[in-house]
C-alpha cells in the first residue's frame, strides 16, 4: 500500500512539474467581428500590454477570418488592446496566471463604453484595404484637426485635387460623392466649395470605392467617394469648436456635436465660411486658321467673393432592441458676387484691328441644397444582425445666376448691353428597401429603389434698346426647360468569407425613363433604357500582414443638370458655354488589381485599366466673328491604364510620412460636327505629407504636392504645385489646440493655364489665383460620454447621376 501511495505521489509530482513548465507561456486567443454584421475583421491591430507599465509586450494583426493568437510570459497581468479603422478600440483584461485564455468572439462597433480606469493607447492604422474599397482613417491623421475636408482629400489613396480645387478619382472627375452612404444636397453644384467649408475634424473616415458593389447605384464612371462623418455619440454629450482666419480669404467657424439621452441620440455639424471679394488677372488668346486667319486677345480681371453655410444633422430613436428610427436633415447655402473688367481686341491676317471693345460686368450667384430623410430599421429575434430597412428621402438643390454686361470703347462692335438670368436645380424623391442576412460564411444582400428626379432650368436674356433705354426680352434666348429622369432598380449580391479568401459579387438592374420639355419652343424628348450592371471583387489573404485584391465592374455616366442645361452663358461674348439636353448615358468597364502590406504602417499599390465608348466630353468649336462655343457631347472613346501608390510609414514613434501618387496613360478620340479629334499622353499626381510630434505637445507638418496637366480631348489643362507648413500646439490635456499654417509662401499668385486646339483654331487661357496665405486658428473639445448611440446600418444612397468634380 505504501508503495502504491509513493507511486501516485511520483506521478502527481511529474504532472505538476510538467504543468509548471507549460505555465511559463501564456496563450491568448480570440476572434474579432463587426458587431452589426457579424463579419470577421481581418488586419485589426492586436496589442498585449503590461497592465502596470502599459508598455507593449506582443503585437500582431488578426487574420482574414478575424482570429488571432498571442503568446507572452505568465505571472503578470495584461491588457489586450484591439484597434481597427472605423471602429472604437476595445481593451480587455487578461489574467497572466492562466496558461490559455480564450476570449471567444469579440465585437467591435462604431462606439464603445469608456472604461473608467483604462485609456486606449493603441495607434490606429491610417489605411485599410477591404475587398471592394480603400478606407482612409481621417481621425488617425494628426492633421485632421487643423485642415479642411478638401485638403484631406489630397492624402487619400486614388484621389487628387488640382489647382482649381477639382477633385479627381484616378484622374477622372466623373464619380459620386456620398455623405454617410447617401447622396446629399450638401454636394449640389461644386462639391469642392462644400468641402472647403467643412472641417476634416468632423469626418471619421473616407472610403474610396473603385469597384462599387451591386447595392450602390451604377452612376459614376470612376467610382464612389463616401465621406463618413463622426457619429461616436454616447450617453451625455461630446463636441468640438473650431475657428480659423485666413489672411487672404477670411474666416471660417465649425461646430461638431454628438449627444445621447436615453434612447434618443443626435449627431451633427455646422460650418460658416466667408470668402472676401477679390480680383485676379486673366488672359485669353485665340488663333483661327480659316481662309482668312485672325486672332483675338482678351485681358482683364475677374473678381469673386461668397459666404457659405452648411449643416448636417442626424437624429435616432431606439424603439427597442429590434426597431430603430432615424431622421436626417442637411442644408447648404452659398451666396456670392461676381465682377469682370476686360479688354478685347481682334486682328485680321494683316494684324489690323478688326474689332475691339471694353466690357464691364457684375452679377450675383446663389446655391442651395436641402435633404430630409427618414429611415426605419427592423432586426430579427433569431439574428439581430439580419436587417430589413425602409427609407425615404426628399432633396431640393438649385442655383441662380444674374449677370449684367455693359460695353464701351467699341470698334466695329455693336452687341448691345444685356442682362442674363438663369435659375436651375433638381428636385427628387427616393424610396428604398434593403435586406441583409449575414450568415456564418455567406452574406446575402438584396434591395429595390425608386428615384423620381426633376431637373429644371428657367433662363432669359434681356438686351438694351438704346432708343428707349429699356431692356427688352430676347425670345430666342429664353426658355423654360424641364427634364424628368426616373430610375427604378433591383439588386442582389453575395459575399463569401473564407479563411484566406473573400469573394463579393452581384448584379444590379436599372430602368431609366426620361421626359424632357422645352416649353417655350414646344419641343419634347421621350425615351427610356435598361442597364444590367455586374460587379465582382476578390481578396486573397497572403499572410497576416498582406493581401491581394482584384475587382471588375461596369459603371454608367448619366448627364447631370450642368451638362444638360441649354442656358447659353454669354458673360464673355467671345467664349460662350451651353449645355446639351440631347446627351445620352455612357458605360465604362473597370478592371483593378492591387496589393497591400501592413507590416509597418501601410503600403498599397494598384494597377487598373478602363475603357468606354460614347463618353461625355467638353467640345469647343469656332464660329462667326471669332466666337467660340463650348458644350458637351457624346463623342469620346476613352481608355485609361494607370498605377497608384500609397504609403504611410512611421519613421519613428514621433515622425510619420505619407505618400500618395498616381501615373496614368490616357487615350481619347471622338468625332464632333464632322471633325475627328484624338489625344493621348501621360498624367498624374504626387502628394507627400510628413508630421513630427514632440513630447511637450507640439506637432510640425509639411505638405508638398504636384498635379500634372491632364489630357483632354482637344488639349491639356493646367498643372499645379502646392506646399504648406504648419505648427500645432496642444494644451490642457489635448482639449485645446492652436495652430498656424503658411501655404505657398514663395509666390503671391500662381497661374493656371489651359490650351484647346483643333485643325481650325487654338486657344490659350490663363488665370491668376491668390497663392500665398497664412491660416491661424484654434480648436476646443468638450463633453463627457459613456455609452453608444445606435444608428441605421442601411439607408438611401443616391449615386446614380453624374457628379462633376471639375474638368473631364
Amino acid at each position: 500500500m505504501k508503495l502504491l501511495l509513493f507511486g501516485l505521489l511520483l506521478i502527481a509530482a511529474a504532472f505538476g512539474a510538467q504543468g509548471q513548465q507549460v505555465s511559463h507561456v501564456l496563450t491568448v486567443k480570440g476572434k474579432i467581428v463587426d458587431s452589426a454584421t457579424q463579419s470577421p475583421l481581418g488586419y485589426a491591430t492586436v496589442v498585449l500590454q503590461d497592465a502596470a507599465t502599459k508598455s507593449p509586450v506582443k503585437a500582431s494583426l488578426s487574420k482574414n477570418d478575424g482570429s488571432f493568437i498571442l503568446t507572452a510570459p505568465t505571472g503578470k497581468s495584461y491588457l489586450l488592446t484591439l484597434a481597427f479603422v472605423g471602429y472604437q478600440s476595445k481593451i480587455l483584461p487578461v489574467a497572466g496566471a492562466d496558461t490559455v485564455v480564450y476570449l471567444g468572439t469579440i465585437l467591435l462597433s462604431g462606439a464603445s463604453k469608456q472604461l473608467a480606469t483604462v485609456t486606449v493607447s493603441a495607434v490606429k492604422p491610417l489605411v485599410r484595404q477591404e475587398v471592394d474599397r480603400l478606407t482612409y482613417n481621417v481621425q488617425a491623421d494628426p492633421e485632421s484637426q487643423v485642415i479642411t475636408a478638401l485638403d484631406m482629400m489630397r492624402k487619400v489613396p486614388l484621389l487628387s485635387v488640382d489647382g482649381q480645387d477639382n477633385i479627381k478619382l484616378r484622374g477622372n472627375s466623373n464619380y459620386k460623392i456620398l455623405i454617410n452612404g447617401k447622396e446629399s444636397a450638401l454636394m449640389a453644384g461644386n462639391p469642392s466649395d462644400v468641402l472647403k467649408a467643412m472641417s476634416a475634424s468632423n469626418i471619421e473616415r473616407i472610403e474610396v470605392i473603385a469597384t462599387p458593389p451591386a447595392k450602390y447605384d451604377a452612376e459614376g464612371l470612376a467610382g464612389i467617394i463616401n465621406i463618413i462623418t463622426k457619429k461616436n455619440a454616447v450617453q451625455g454629450y461630446n463636441g468640438i469648436v473650431k475657428i480659423n482666419y485666413n489672411s487672404v480669404y477670411g474666416y471660417q467657424a465649425n461646430l461638431g456635436l454628438t449627444a445621447k439621452e436615453g434612447k434618443l441620440g443626435y449627431s451633427g455639424f455646422f460650418s460658416n465660411r466667408e470668402q472676401r471679394y477679390l480680383g485676379a488677372g486673366f488672359e485669353n488668346l485665340s488663333s483661327y486658321y480659316g481662309p482668312l486667319p485672325s486672332s483675338i486677345i482678351q485681358t482683364g480681371t475677374n473678381s469673386t467673393g461668397n459666404h457659405s453655410t452648411l449643416t448636417g444633422n442626424e437624429l435616432s430613436y431606439e424603439i427597442d432592441s429590434l426597431n430603430l428610427l432615424s431622421a436626417t436633415v442637411n442644408y447648404n447655402e452659398r451666396n456670392g458676387s461676381l465682377g469682370n473688367d476686360q479688354f478685347t481686341t481682334a486682328r485680321d491676317n494683316r494684324s489690323n484691328i478688326s474689332l475691339a471693345y471694353h466690357t464691364m460686368g457684375n452679377g450675383t450667384t446663389a446655391n442651395h441644397g436641402t435633404d430630409i430623410g427618414l429611415d426605419y430599421q427592423l432586426g430579427f429575434k433569431h439574428n439581430k444582425n439580419e436587417l430589413f430597412t425602409t427609407s425615404y428621402r426628399y432633396s431640393n438643390s438649385g442655383s441662380s445666376q444674374f449677370s449684367n454686361i455693359a460695353n464701351d470703347q467699341t470698334i466695329n462692335y455693336n452687341l448691345p448691353d444685356y442682362r442674363q438670368y438663369n435659375n436651375a436645380g433638381t428636385k427628387e424623391q427616393t424610396a428604398q428597401l434593403d435586406y441583409i442576412d449575414p450568415l456564418k460564411v455567406l452574406t446575402i444582400e438584396a434591395g429595390a429603389k425608386m428615384i423620381l428626379r426633376n431637373y429644371f432650368s428657367d433662363f432669359q436674356t434681356d438686351t438694351l434698346n438704346t432708343a428707349s433705354n429699356q431692356f427688352i426680352n430676347e425670345a430666342n434666348q429664353t426658355n423654360n426647360f424641364t427634364y424628368h429622369q426616373d430610375v427604378y432598380s433591383l439588386y442582389n449580391s453575395y459575399q463569401v468569407s473564407l479563411t484566406d479568401w473573400v469573394f463579393k459579387g452581384g448584379v444590379r438592374f436599372e430602368r431609366t425613363d426620361i421626359n424632357a420639355d422645352f416649353s417655350s419652343v414646344g419641343a419634347t424628348l421621350n425615351k427610356g433604357y435598361n442597364n444590367l450592371v455586374p460587379s465582382f471583387s476578390a481578396q486573397r489573404n497572403l499572410n497576416s500582414i498582406s493581401n491581394l485584391n482584384f475587382g471588375f465592374t461596369q459603371r454608367i455616366q448619366r448627364p447631370g443638370i450642368i451638362q444638360l442645361n441649354p442656358f447659353v452663358n454669354q458673360s464673355n461674348p467671345q467664349y460662350i458655354t451651353v449645355g446639351n439636353p440631347a446627351l445620352t448615358p455612357a458605360i465604362t468597364n473597370n478592371f483593378e488589381l492591387s496589393y497591400g502590406n501592413y507590416a509597418k504602417g501601410s503600403f498599397n499599390i494598384s494597377t487598373h485599366y478602363s475603357f468606354s465608348n460614347n463618353t461625355i466630353q467638353n467640345v469647343t468649336t469656332p464660329g462667326a466673328n471669332d466666337v467660340t462655343t463650348t458644350t458637351f457631347a457624346n463623342v469620346g472613346e476613352d481608355r485609361n491604364l494607370g498605377a497608384d501608390l500609397n504609403a504611410n510609414y512611421p519613421l519613428s514613434k514621433k515622425w510619420g510620412l505619407n505618400l500618395n501618387a498616381e501615373l496614368l496613360q490616357v487615350w481619347l478620340k471622338g468625332t464632333y460636327n464632322g471633325s475627328f479629334y484624338t489625344n493621348s499622353g501621360q498624367q498624374g499626381h504626387i502628394f507627400i505629407s510628413s508630421n513630427y510630434r514632440t513630447d511637450n505637445g507640439f506637432r510640425f507638418n509639411l505638405d508638398i504636392g504636384f498635379d500634372s496637366r491632364y489630357v483632354l480631348l482637344q488639349g491639356r489643362d493646367n498643372y499645379f504645385f502646392n506646399n504648406s507648413y504648419s505648427v500645432v500646439k496642444e494644451l490642457f490635456n489635448k482639449k485645446f489646440m492652436v495652430y498656424v499654417a503658411v501655404n505657398n509662401p514663395f509666390d503671391k499668385f500662381n497661374t493656371l493655364d489651359f490650351f484647346t486646339k483643333s485643325a481650325d483654331f487654338q486657344t490659350y487661357n490663363s488665370n491668376q489665383n491668390y497663392y500665398r496665405n497664412i491660416n491661424a486658428g484654434f480648436l476646443y473639445r468638450f463633453g463627457k460620454l459613456n455609452s453608444t448611440i445606435k444608428k441605421n446600418q442601411r439607408g438611401i444612397q443616391n449615386d446614380d447621376s453624374a457628379t462633376s468634380g471639375g474638368k473631364n
